[in-house]
Order: structure tokens, then C-alpha cells, then sequence
């Protein structure tokens, strides 16, 4: 049994890491595009932006967007510039929430997998006892505590994502408004 309690430690830390690997890399992909964003603004009013040779870039998504709509003004096709404008919002939407569900799933994984440890140390704790008697009190407040060491980084790797969660979605939104400024601008 013990063998399965350091499973669920070692799981635990793969979680940790993980939201700490998507912490950076969603970090970086949401401050790239705050500063496409604004050489978007900045070049809007002046020459074309040329966008990058990357076909799902965001700025290739965003640039395509804003051209399709002044071809939509020029034509005055209303209902066909809606749904363009509503395809292209929810391709840049999908860009800036991708792989945050994972970040969501470890903040309800993490709790349960602390006490599924948990548990499981405290059976093996029982099961030596039952095995050897109450011979040495100080051997079970041992394997107790070992046992509650699972709970406690559970419980920390959920409180921790939750904050890299919160913080994302503001910031997402926050990005969001911008795109939504640029697309009402254009």
C-alpha cells in the first residue's frame, strides 16, 4: 500500500509541474500577443501591418479578420460580416484559452488525489499496526503524518493553480476587450 501512496505523491508533483510548465508558456504566448496587440493599434491608422509567414499566428487570425471587414464595409454585406467577424472572434478566443482546461483540471484533480494518498497511507499505517500491535505509538504518528503530507500538497497545488487559473482568465478577458476595441475600431 505504501508503494501506492508514493504514486500519488509522485502524481501530485507531475501536476505541479505541469501547471507550472503551462503557467510559463501561457505567460509568454499572453505577453507576445499584448505586444502584437499593440503594433496592431499603433499600425491601424497608418500602412498595412504585414503579418508573420505563420498561418494560425494570432496576428495572421486578427489581420485577416480586420481585412475581411472592410472588404464587408466596401461590399455592404451585413450578415456575412457578423459571421465573419464571429468565426474569426472564436478562433482568436480558442488560441487564448488553449490548454487552460488543463490548469482547471488539476485544480479539481490535485484535492482528491491528496486525500486518495492520504487514505491510502493511513491504511498502511492501520495494516502495520494491526500486523505488529500499539508496540510503538511513535512509529504511527509517523505514518500518519506521512499520510497527511499527501493531503497538504494537494490541497497547495489546487490553491496554487487556482490563483495561475484566476490570473489567466483576467488577463484573457482583458486581451479579449482589446481585440474587441480593434474589431469595433476598424
Amino acid at each position: 500500500m505504501i508503494l501506492l501512496h508514493d504514486i500519488s505523491l509522485y502524481v501530485l508533483c507531475f501536476l505541479l509541474l505541469t501547471a507550472f510548465y503551462l503557467a510559463v508558456e501561457r505567460s509568454i504566448f499572453l505577453l507576445h500577443t499584448s505586444k502584437e496587440l499593440k503594433r496592431i493599434k499603433e499600425g491601424l491608422n497608418s500602412t498595412k501591418i504585414e503579418s508573420q509567414k505563420y498561418s494560425e499566428d494570432l496576428t495572421s487570425i486578427l489581420l485577416e479578420l480586420l481585412d475581411t471587414i472592410k472588404d464587408f464595409d466596401l461590399k455592404g454585406e451585413k450578415t456575412k460580416k457578423e459571421e465573419s467577424i464571429e468565426s474569426g472572434f472564436i478562433r482568436i478566443s480558442q488560441k487564448f484559452n488553449a490548454r487552460l482546461w488543463i490548469i482547471d483540471t488539476i485544480i479539481t484533480i490535485a484535492p482528491l488525489l491528496g486525500l486518495l494518498g492520504t487514505i491510502l497511507g493511513i491504511f498502511d499505517t492501520f495494516t502495520t499496526l494491526a500486523q505488529s500491535g500499539m508496540s510503538d505509538p511513535q512509529k504511527v504518528s509517523l505514518g500518519i503524518g506521512m499520510a497527511l503530507v499527501a493531503t497538504a500538497i494537494g490541497i497547495a497545488t489546487a490553491l496554487l493553480c487556482i490563483i495561475i487559473y484566476n490570473g489567466f482568465q483576467a488577463w484573457v478577458e482583458k486581451l479579449m476587450d482589446e481585440v474587441k476595441q480593434l474589431i469595433l475600431a476598424s
